[in-house]
């Protein structure tokens, strides 16, 4: 019997596929999806006229040249999954947008499919609804024991920030397999060391950095980065966790000036998640803290808009300096040399 792990490992290490029995044909199925390539067939003692009778009778359907779905009706996505890995080859994994939502890092797996090959293997250039990309690195990146074989999530994440256009969807990657709780800043840290070569390594070697001390998201991350830090504002507590009656979660909170401000992305935010923030805000403010919300529309769209807010609560509760300012186009007047500000 061919039990999917072992299956996948002997696809992982290129084993030859004349290896199998034909008895192992319905588990080396139920393993793929019910897919299977025209060699793992032979192996299985199919000939090729068997195969053209299978498909021509409508009982099995060609996928890709030389992979076949041995049912028919549409394939579901895992099934599109094993048939692109098949065409790629021995060695092939799922890999970026594919590989990160079958981990569960994103919710929508695109309208193709990703896999990447061994950088020394030939693939044929054009597979349709299959994008091909090829590493050096994959014995080591790939998942030891995932199905359908994949990079390790560490590496995913990686992928898609190296082929991110812009530094905030590189940002969304990194926090979301953070906030996900698929790895950690360790990990991902880790793995970032170990590539030479990585678009946008700067930015996310500070991001991971400030994940760790407990921003999750790029909302977080703007306003830690564009509001506090750049206008001088004393530094909050992340992600604090308050016990009591109910355990409540405070974005941000400055507990010595008794305010809290919270950064409203859209998941969380509505429904019951939206009753749940109203109840923490009443909660304190009937403890007597101040609460401020903010959304991406704020926070990126006026920074030093929310930061100039924030300072003149922090200012009625007791900070006693003043917000400086992040740029020449800054409403927040500069500091001299001596750090003061002119009256």
């Amino acid at each position: 019997m061919v039990y999917p792990q072992v299956a996948n490992r002997a696809w992982r290490d290129g084993a030859d596929s004349r290896t199998l029995t034909c008895v192992d044909l319905d588990d080396l199925l139920a393993s793929q999806q019910g897919v299977i390539s025209r060699a793992q067939a032979h192996a299985c003692r199919l000939t090729d006229r068997r195969l053209e009778w299978l498909v021509s009778s409508g009982r099995w359907q060609r996928v890709h040249l030389g992979v076949y779905a041995t049912f028919s009706g549409p394939l579901p996505y895992l099934a599109w999954v094993w048939a692109a890995i098949l065409r790629a080859g021995p060695g092939s994994v799922a890999s970026h947008r594919t590989a990160a939502y079958l981990d569960g890092l994103c919710d929508d797996p695109g309208p193709v499919i990703h896999v990447t090959v061994p950088a020394d293997r030939y693939v044929e250039p054009r597979i349709d609804g299959v994008r091909v990309h090829f590493a050096h690195r994959l014995a080591r990146t790939r998942h030891p024991a995932a199905t359908p074989p994949r990079t390790r999530v560490e590496e995913t994440v990686l992928d898609l920030v190296d082929v991110a256009p812009r530094p905030r969807e590189a940002e969304t990657w990194v926090t979301a397999a953070c906030q996900r709780r698929l790895t950690t800043p360790e990990r991902l840290a880790d793995a970032l060391g170990r590539r030479k070569k990585i678009r946008w390594r700067a930015m996310v070697e500070a991001m991971l950095a400030d994940v760790a001390d407990g921003a999750q998201s790029p909302l977080e991350l703007r306003h830690l980065r564009r509001v506090e830090r750049a206008h001088g504002l004393p530094t909050g507590h992340r992600q604090r966790r308050i016990a009591g009656n109910r355990v409540i979660w405070i974005d941000v909170d400055y507990p010595e000036y008794r305010l809290r401000v919270e950064l409203d992305g859209r998941i969380g935010h509505t429904g019951e998640g939206r009753f749940r923030d109203r109840h923490r805000d009443n909660r304190a403010t009937v403890d007597g803290h101040a609460t401020l919300r903010y959304g991406h529309a704020d926070v990126f769209g006026d920074p030093c808009g929310v930061a100039a807010e924030q300072a003149r609560v922090l200012r009625a509760r007791g900070w006693t300096r003043r917000p400086r300012s992040c740029g020449p186009s800054c409403p927040h007047p500069s500091r001299d040399h001596q750090g003061s500000i002119p009256s």
